[in-house]
């Protein structure tokens, strides 16, 4: 078995970083045994072992923030995991999205980073979320009221405000411009039931 390629530690045990699986975003690290492994393995849902509490544990077996997992990496030296997961809710216990919300140090001038898989898949719920429960005077609401015609005159005059911001040469106005089209995009996406895992599929198909 694949399992017995790891090296747990004299305590037997593992780390293991949890990582979302849409977007990349680190969500939490713990440590494993061979049994919370094997139980991860069988349910297809996160187990850990707890250092202070001597024992097995289920993430979000109280809290409901549970993990599903769709698949484990392990690295080049076998001692250490990857499980990337779909997280319900909060992974770390203060509410917080990612246990790794606090920084340590910055480089000066460096710009924060930004994860743009994140990014797009909150825009993706938000839009989701006004066609769901429509809120009186959302611009995404009157969108989803006029239909597919009106979503595609936008998109079209969007695609031509980014042909001439490029004609322009203006990199800030391209960037507006860019980040309107692929917002109108998102709207259209939502409304066909098409998500960004079936447009990173075919996407991927074009990098290889």
């Amino acid at each position: 078995m694949l399992i017995d390629n790891i090296k747990f530690n004299e305590h037997g045990l593992v780390p293991a970083i949890v990582q979302d699986y849409k977007t990349g975003e680190v969500l939490m690290q713990a440590y494993m045994n061979k049994e919370s492994l094997e139980k991860t393995l069988e349910t297809g849902r996160s187990w850990f072992y707890s250092r202070s509490r001597k024992e097995l544990w289920e993430k979000g077996a109280t809290s409901g923030c549970i993990q599903m997992v769709k698949e484990i990496f392990y690295d080049c030296d076998g001692d250490s995991l990857l499980l990337k997961a779909e997280q319900a809710g909060a992974a770390c216990h203060t509410g917080n999205r990612s246990c790794f919300y606090r920084s340590l140090w910055k480089a000066e001038g460096s710009e924060e980073a930004v994860n743009i898989g994140d990014v797009v898949e909150r825009l993706y719920g938000k839009v989701e979320d006004r066609r769901k429960n429509p809120v009186e005077g959302s611009y995404t609401c009157y969108l989803f009221n006029k239909g597919i015609d009106k979503i595609c005159k936008k998109i079209g005059e969007e695609s031509t405000e980014v042909v001439i911001a490029a004609k322009n040469e203006s990199k800030e106005e391209a960037v507006y411009e860019i980040s309107d089209l692929i917002y109108h995009l998102t709207v259209l996406m939502n409304y066909m039931d098409i998500t960004y895992e079936k447009i990173g599929a075919e996407l991927l198909k074009r990098a290889r």
